[in-house]
């Protein structure tokens, strides 16, 4: 079977994984363009993490929260 084309919509509803990222990212003070350079994907992949259009690799979720500081529990994980 082959994988799903376009976006692929991230697990959690409301976005909130996509509004911690945008917080992380601010808080780091990289702009979408800084952070995209700094892991080595597009600004619009960027977008489309943050607004909960797009959940990314195991890998490119370790590069995020490295390039932002965190750990990828605090970006994606249940953190209660």
């Amino acid at each position: 079977m082959a994988p799903p084309s376009g976006p692929v919509r991230a697990p959690e509803a409301g976005g909130a994984a996509g509004a911690r990222i945008r917080a992380a990212r601010k808080e780091a003070a990289l702009t979408q363009q800084g952070l995209s350079a700094a892991v080595g994907v597009s600004r619009q992949t960027i977008i489309a993490m943050e607004t909960g259009d797009y959940a990314p690799s195991v890998y490119l979720a370790i590069k995020i929260a490295r390039a932002l500081d965190v750990t990828v529990e605090s970006l994606w994980g249940d953190e209660t």
